[in-house]
């Protein structure tokens, strides 16, 4: 298992390397995270929804993904409340006071241990990973993802610490200090992460770390930048580093929504070399964009009333009008019609809002979820893979073109345009054929052929080296060894 002394310290990361590490060596690993907190989830082949995070994992493990990996999905709706998914499936909206005053913990740990066991009949060794820090001693009670699991599952835990942050020895030795007994006693080693230098500087610090916890710090692993792994924060990374407009490159301008939800929809789009893609919630920078996309939301009318209120609403409109391409993915697709209408109060107060008023349609949000991965012709120009995460229905308003086509016949989104189209459609830009469509009408060189699962493994294998490289393997199988099978 691979706790935390905070958050972004590098967990997800190291699980998928340690999960990858382990397949190379023989072994069967499955990825386990008890609860995420996240809005970028995805949809199964039984069509039950879990983080993106696991799915990773699982990548790098080598097996396909199943919820019993992230059986509790928290979606935060506002900033107080949030939909709880239990095994793929929504249960209900959960206020925080709720949820984590003791109705999540009675209801939900039980359900936790029993997707961890039935994991483990499958796989072994289940790689586990906690969240946020160990010791939020405010949260602890009613803690189901972290220590917790450890002690029900007699784990080898490993304490990750981000040295980029500074402080790491306060951090490291403070976080063990507030364990309780048994607690510690899972502890088994430490792992420094994000290092920058030259770490033989550190070698004195790794000795003080271990007089001062009595835990052996199994490696120091330097921060990279050159190996590509989805992470649940890699849009604020890509917003840190984006470059809003660049000459000889498709500019496409993906909307930055408050609630915005699944922005893995865009990684393949990033890796693009004809493609410079940035998000903005400036209307002038969007404005400048070749392309603009709206895209998926948790919250799709409060982030309309937004976007009306800083001018993004507005420019979208005339952006359209003035014959510029815009798309709209889920929520996205939702906005771009003439009406969204919540009877049900599914998302708040607003009942009824006006769209953009760009597609011939308009939105009934529906109390059931609906998901499902789906396998769709794309404007008959060939088959293409995608999901569907949605909580709502189009009614047209006008004869429309379907964008898609499902394998079971059924038609999916509205193809309004050459330069205007919308989608449920999740990972509808992970297809090349997709892609080429969009640039089709750019003056742009041929796409150079990019099979992105090649591309992804080869970034899982890259990981695993270097984790092997600044990690003593031998110390953490023997670590590992007395509470493991392997």
């Amino acid at each position: 298992m691979f706790v935390g002394t905070g958050s972004d310290v590098g967990k997800s990361v190291i699980a998928a390397a340690f999960g990858r590490i382990l397949k190379q060596d023989g072994y069967s690993p499955a990825p386990f995270k008890a609860q995420n907190m996240a809005l970028n989830s995805y949809v199964t082949a039984d069509g039950g929804e879990m983080g993106r995070a696991q799915v990773v994992q699982a990548e790098a493990c080598g097996v396909s993904c199943h919820t019993d990996m992230n059986p509790v999905l928290l979606k935060p709706n506002t900033d107080k409340t949030a939909q709880v998914i239990l095994n793929g499936k929504p249960i209900g909206n959960y206020s925080a006071d709720r949820y984590f005053k003791g109705e999540g913990k009675a209801l939900l740990f039980p359900e936790v241990l029993k997707a961890f066991d039935r994991l483990a009949e499958c796989y072994s060794p289940i790689v586990v990973e906690g969240a946020g820090s160990i010791s939020e001693l405010n949260l602890k009670d009613n803690d189901i993802v972290n220590m917790p699991i450890a002690v029900a599952k007699n784990a080898s835990a490993f304490l990750v610490a981000d040295i980029d942050k500074g402080g790491v020895f306060a951090s490291v030795y403070g976080t063990i200090a507030l364990l309780d007994e048994e607690e510690k006693s899972q502890i088994k080693g430490i792992i420094i992460n994000k290092f920058r230098g030259d770490i033989s500087l550190f070698t004195e610090g790794k000795t003080i770390i271990e007089n001062l916890t009595g835990v052996p710090v199994l490696g120091v692993i330097p921060a990279f930048q050159d190996i590509y792994i989805e992470e649940e924060d890699n849009i604020a990374k890509s917003i840190q580093h984006q470059k809003i407009a660049l000459k000889g490159k498709v500019n496409i301008a993906v909307v930055l929504l408050r609630r915005m939800s699944n922005f893995t929809d865009f990684n393949r789009l990033e890796h693009d070399g004809r493609v410079n893609l940035f998000y903005s919630h400036n209307a002038e920078e969007i404005a400048g964009a070749d392309i603009i996309i709206i895209p998926g939301t948790k919250s799709t009318i409060s982030d309309l009333l937004e976007l009306r209120r800083n001018g993004i609403a507005s420019e979208i409109k005339d952006q359209a009008k003035a014959g510029k391409m815009v798309i709209g993915i889920c929520g996205g697709y939702q906005m771009m019609g003439e009406m969204l209408c919540d009877p049900h109060q599914v998302e708040g107060q607003v009942e009824e809002l006006p769209g953009l008023g760009i597609l011939p349609m308009k939105t009934i949000v529906e109390e059931e979820k609906y998901t499902a991965q789906t396998s769709f012709n794309y404007k008959g120009l060939g088959m293409c893979k995608g999901y569907e995460i949605h909580m709502g229905k189009p009614e047209f308003t006008a004869a429309i073109n379907p964008l898609n086509q499902i394998e079971t016949g059924d038609n999916e989104g509205v193809w309004f345009s050459e330069k205007c189209w919308g989608s449920y459609m999740h990972g509808i830009f992970d297809n090349d054929v997709v892609i080429d469509d969009l640039l089709s009408g750019f003056d742009v060189e041929k796409r150079l052929s990019m099979d992105y699962d090649a591309f992804k493994e080869k970034q899982y294998n890259k990981l695993a080296a270097h984790v092997r490289e600044s990690v003593d393997m031998d110390l953490f199988y023997e670590l590992v060894a007395p509470t493991v099978s392997l």
